[in-house]
Formats: structure tokens, sequence, C-alpha cells
């Protein structure tokens, strides 16, 4: 099972990642490792598309972070397309929480304050430079769009009572009016 995890800056990306992994014992990847290097340098292209490379070559694995080569080699993608408030109220508070501090998903010295202005633009910006591109994609393969907090928690449940990741019309359906 390859499962691709997606969506803007704060919109639960690692949390979802993480609670899936542990119930579907499947091995979780982050890529912000892969996309940063130590103090907030920027990985290269060529660099950042052989990492990326090695992880989707991997049997089972949950990717979360935004890879157009996660999407096409994911067999399903979980989009969560939260509003931009919601995800700028969690980027903001994640940061605030970690502002002297490195978060655990990212390479050592990635102070939050040398980039919370940044992470404001990328969260304003994703609805233009990204959310296009990851639809696109989705429109061949196994794919669930989650629009807000209790289409997630409600997925989330599902996944936990049935230990299985369910992508039918019918559950994701059911899911969405619990």
């Amino acid at each position: 099972m390859r499962i691709h995890i997606t969506g803007n800056a704060g919109s639960g990306k690692t949390t979802l990642a993480r609670e899936l992994g542990a119930v579907l014992n499947v091995d979780v990847f982050g890529l912000d490792k892969i996309v940063w290097k130590e103090n907030w340098g920027v990985t290269s292209k060529k660099e950042r598309a052989a990492l990326e490379g090695e992880l989707t070559n991997k049997e089972e694995w949950i990717i979360e972070g935004v890879s157009s080569i996660a999407r096409r080699s994911a067999d399903y993608i979980i989009f969560l397309d939260l509003p931009r408030s919601t995800c700028l109220k969690r980027g903001v508070l994640r940061s605030f929480k970690h502002l002297f501090s490195t978060r655990q998903e990212l390479p050592n010295n990635c102070l939050e304050f040398k980039i919370v202005h940044k992470l404001i633009k990328l969260i304003w910006q994703f609805n233009t430079l990204a959310r296009p591109s990851i639809i696109g994609d989705m429109k061949n393969k196994n794919s669930i769009t989650i629009s807000s907090n209790n289409e997630l928690y409600n997925f989330v449940e599902n996944v936990k009572h049935n230990k299985a990741l369910n992508m039918d019309t019918k559950s994701l359906a059911a899911f969405r009016s619990i």
C-alpha cells in the first residue's frame, strides 16, 4: 500500500500520516527532511527528486508532503484541502510552539522564527501554486479530498475502526455524513 498525504502547510498532513501509519502498520516518511537542509537550506531539485525516488521505490509507504513524484507513485492520494484560515491558524500556532526549537520532522537548526513570514506566504499562495496540480494528479487515482476538521476526524475514526483504508465511494460518503 502506497499512500500520499498532501495539502497546505498546517493542514494536518504529518499528524494524519502518523495516525494512519500506526493503525495500518505502514512506514511513514515526511518530505520536510528532504526539502529542507540544516538552517532552512533548500535541497536542489535534482537531489530532491533522487531522494523522493528512493522513497517511492519502496514496496509500502505513507509519504506526507507536497510532491508530484509521490502523487504519481501512490496507490491512494489523500488531499487535505482545508480552508486557508484553518491552515494559517495551525501553521502559526505550530510556529509559536517551536519558535526557538526544531520540530522533530525537520533537519537540525530549522528554527521556526526564521521562516514564519515565509510560512504565511506559502499558505496564502497554496491554492494558486500547488492546488491545481494536486487536483490534476488525482483524476486517475484512488483519492479523497478532505475539506473540514469534521471530515478529517470521521475519516480517521473510520480507518481506526476498520483497520483498513477503504477508498470506495460508499464508505467515503458514509464518513462525510457522520
